[in-house]
């Protein structure tokens, strides 16, 4: 059995315990049994892959292929994955490249099979790398499966430093903030925004969420989250007002079922004549 992750509080306080305990629990989760095993055969096995077709023609290498991407969910999807592979990244007609979600990039990118004569599978390190991915990526879902904020926490320094650190324009980094879902339910409720925001014109969006971005960090750059500080910011604001919105729906729901109750009580006091 997997070792489960310890959360004994939800939100921002279940967060800083995770971060107090993070290095043991991880420890911890990495060698259990059943992930253990699949990490060893990725490490013994992935050097003799050659291609595309080839990998995706084992079943436990593409788990563990697939997991340290976040794109568990395609284990199925056998022909796409190696389109996706087999095309590389350096044509612009490439699937990677047309996808909206770049992990899908990010694969192609890190494998090298439709970009080199010599794909980077036969690097030394490359299954030490490959599996450090994969470990903290099932951590995250470990945690995720227990508070689903703190898995999005988990992996905002990951994801939103690689945007941060590049080099396209400010608006095009808050474009792709503003297509990345889990990303965009951070900013919109450490920001203070409403569900419906996502509704309106796409530009009107990118200029709230820069001048809310200014006032709530003091800048409107994306660039401003390649320090850990902001991100840690950025962190605790998202959790606190999930936490508030949380206990808000709960007191919202109690309110509810006691009126319900009272009005019944009140039905019944007439049928009695009371």
């Amino acid at each position: 059995m997997s070792y489960q992750p310890i959360i004994p509080m939800a939100g921002f306080a279940g967060w800083k315990f995770l971060n107090r305990t993070l290095v043991q629990q991880k420890a911890a989760f990495v060698t259990a049994p059943d992930l253990k095993r699949d990490i060893d055969y990725f490490k013994a096995n992935i050097g003799k892959i050659d291609n595309a077709e080839q990998l995706v023609a084992d079943h436990r290498l593409l788990k563990v292929t697939l997991g340290a991407f976040g794109l568990d969910a395609d284990i199925k999807a056998k022909a796409f994955i190696k389109k996706v592979l087999s095309d590389g990244t350096l044509s612009t007609g490439a699937l990677a490249n047309r996808l909206s979600d770049k992990r899908y990039l990010e694969l192609s990118k890190t494998f090298g099979f439709g970009d080199f004569a010599v794909p980077s599978t036969k690097i030394s390190d490359f299954g030490d790398k490959i599996v450090a991915l994969y470990q903290q990526r099932q951590f995250e879902v470990a945690v995720g499966n227990q508070d689903g904020n703190l898995r999005l926490a988990m992996a905002l320094p990951r994801d939103l430093g690689a945007i941060a650190a590049k080099t396209s324009s400010n608006a095009t980094k808050w474009f792709t903030i503003m297509g990345n879902l889990p990303m965009r339910q951070v900013f919109q409720t450490a920001l203070g925004l409403p569900s419906s925001f996502a509704a309106i014109d796409l530009d009107k969006q990118l200029e709230i969420l820069q001048s809310r971005a200014e006032a709530t960090f003091g800048n409107a750059a994306v660039s401003q989250f390649t320090d850990p500080a902001k991100i840690e910011k950025l962190v605790r604001l998202f959790l606190l007002k999930s936490d508030a919105a949380a206990a808000t729906a709960q007191t919202s729901r109690g309110s509810t079922v006691l009126g319900m109750l009272q009005a019944s009580q009140s039905q019944l006091n007439t049928l009695l004549g009371r």
